[in-house]
């Protein structure tokens, strides 16, 4: 694109108005504590972005804890590599999914166990962030009480971060929350006839 003097002036002067905006916007929040994230949808990336967040906290030498809830599979590569980082906890407290258990007493009991180990956490003050992998779907499916849940993530340590993913995040849940993300599917090469393949889905 052709730059002219006249186009640089009015593209400084927007910068200089966006700037302005956003300095506002840094100075007015001066606040420090523990927020709740939840990245939901249908779209592919909210338990990955989760653990991108647990690689931003272990550099700045957080302890993290991980709980995954649903999902039974122990060889993803992001439990490879962060398992054998000093100050990760990482449990797969999960028997797979829903549609293959088809057993609700079964995947109830697993959250259940799964929300105790999460409970140890949510009251450790010296673990920084905690990641409750695929939590909306145990509250979607009820097999926990979301009023149990919000409670708990209530009386967490003030400086304690956390992320719930999952599809279907409960509204009492999304309310609760300083920070909610829905990812919308656009593509997805599975339905393409792509198959999972590590690296990508696991």
């Amino acid at each position: 694109m052709t730059q002219t003097p006249d186009r640089d002036t009015r593209h400084n002067a927007r910068m200089a108005r966006k700037k302005d905006v956003v300095d506002e916007k840094i100075a007015a929040a001066q606040a420090e504590r523990g927020v709740l994230l939840v990245n939901t949808g249908n779209g592919k990336g909210k338990s990955s972005a989760g653990f991108g967040l647990v690689a931003r906290a272990l550099g700045h030498g957080m302890q993290v804890g991980v709980v995954q809830f649903i999902k039974g599979r122990s060889d993803t590569g992001e439990e490879a590599f962060f398992r054998t980082q000093p100050g990760v906890r990482w449990h797969v407290m999960g028997e797979g999914f829903t549609w293959e258990t088809q057993d609700r007493a079964r995947d109830v009991a697993s959250a259940e166990a799964a929300w105790a180990l999460a409970r140890e956490m949510l009251q450790n003050p010296e673990v920084g962030l905690v990641v409750l992998d695929e939590l909306n779907i145990a509250l979607k499916y009820q097999y926990l009480d979301v009023e149990r849940v919000l409670a708990d993530l209530r009386a967490r340590p003030p400086m304690q971060h956390v992320v719930v993913t999952g599809r279907g995040a409960p509204p009492a849940l999304v309310e609760a929350a300083d920070t909610v993300t829905d990812m919308t599917p656009v593509k997805h090469a599975f339905a393409a006839g792509v198959k999972a393949m590590p690296g990508m889905e696991w």
